[in-house]
């Protein structure tokens, strides 16, 4: 099912009630009858942080009468392994391991890269890919990657 376009008031209330509880919501979707809040902060987010934020969104999609039927509602962390959801997250966390997948325009393919982020300029990411040998991990070849080629990105966990 396809992810309902959340509206930007809506968007913005609910922005305003995770700032109040000191957190950043990062992404909302709301897909398959569940409505997904991401949030962040720097010191990580706690279960009392989506906790807080879980009692005071459900107040107001109540008030608001959010949705044609019932809900789930689920407010949670970026986790570890965290998606890279805006253009700046690129730039927050340079030096930090990811994975990109790329979209080829001309034929339509995909490939995906690992590897480290060097830099973000507002238009292309700047990756050096990293191989795994029996030694660790070794720097490869740097690519520099159009953000509108960018079908989706994650961090990588690094133990």
């Amino acid at each position: 099912m396809a992810s309902k376009e959340l509206d930007p008031s809506l968007l913005a209330e609910l922005g305003a009630i995770a700032e109040g509880e000191g957190c950043e919501l990062v992404h909302a979707e709301f897909l398959g009858g569940t409505l997904r809040l991401v949030l962040d902060r720097p010191e990580g987010v706690t279960l009392q942080h989506c906790e807080r934020v879980s009692k005071q969104a459900s107040a107001l999609l109540d008030v608001l009468d959010f949705g044609p039927k019932k809900y789930v509602l689920e407010v949670g962390s970026p986790g570890l392994d965290r998606p890279i959801y805006r253009p700046e997250d690129y730039r927050r966390f340079t030096g930090r391991l990811a994975r990109i997948t790329v979209r080829h325009l001309e034929d339509g393919s995909r490939s995906t890269l690992v590897g480290r982020l060097q830099g973000f300029d507002g238009e292309q990411v700047v990756l050096q890919e990293e191989k795994v040998t029996k030694r660790g991990r070794v720097a490869g070849e740097t690519f520099s990657i159009r953000l509108a080629d960018i079908e989706k990105a994650r961090l990588e966990i690094e133990l």
